[in-house]
């Protein structure tokens, strides 16, 4: 009994006061947890699980119900216009017109061109531009429009560096230009 005590004894006054003691008496814990839940679950099937690859491909829709893509919706609609405004050709071309400017033109000469055609929002985006900045300097070609609904409108400008690409929309009737995209040639 000796032998006993004295093992009990260095386990209790030194093994299992240092960290080295103390980490594998927890690995003893966690591993005889693991080791009765094993036994307590029974033995599992071997032909389940992730390990296995599935003989069919896996669908989340049934493939006869046709297409799950998105709805056609057909053509966009026309640009609806107010009488008596720009179409967006006008709004486009007069905005591409402006925002090339002219040789001499200041900041506030070119805002003030643009600020009647723009939104307020593109307004307040362009408030530190400078006429400097553009880089081009004439239209190379007729304006493309690609209409998305009757209100938005999509103009793809060509120029002799690029292409500009404005987004016009129209919630009341009258077109003005929202968004600015230069796309370098």
């Amino acid at each position: 009994m000796s032998a006993v005590r004295r093992a009990l004894e260095f386990l209790v006054t030194r093994a299992l006061r240092s960290r080295l003691g103390i980490a594998l008496v927890i690995a003893v814990v966690v591993f005889g947890i693991i080791g009765a839940a094993r036994l307590v679950a029974g033995a599992g099937d071997p032909t389940t699980g992730l390990s296995n690859r599935p003989n069919q491909p896996i669908t989340t829709v049934e493939p006869h119900e046709g297409d799950d893509g998105a709805i056609a919706t057909g053509p966009p609609a026309s640009p609806v216009t107010r009488p008596g405004a720009r179409t967006p050709e006008q709004t486009a071309d007069r905005f591409v017109t402006a925002w090339l400017g002219r040789p001499g033109v200041t900041a506030d000469q070119w805002h003030e061109g643009l600020r009647p055609l723009s939104t307020p929002a593109l307004t307040e985006k362009l408030a530190g531009a400078e006429p400097a900045s553009v880089p081009a300097e004439q239209v190379t070609g007729a304006v493309t429009l690609r209409p998305r609904t009757a209100t938005f409108v999509e103009a793809l400008v060509p120029l002799d560096t690029g292409r500009l690409r404005l987004e016009l929309v129209a919630p009341d009737g009258e077109w003005l230009v929202d968004a600015v995209d230069w796309e370098q040639a």
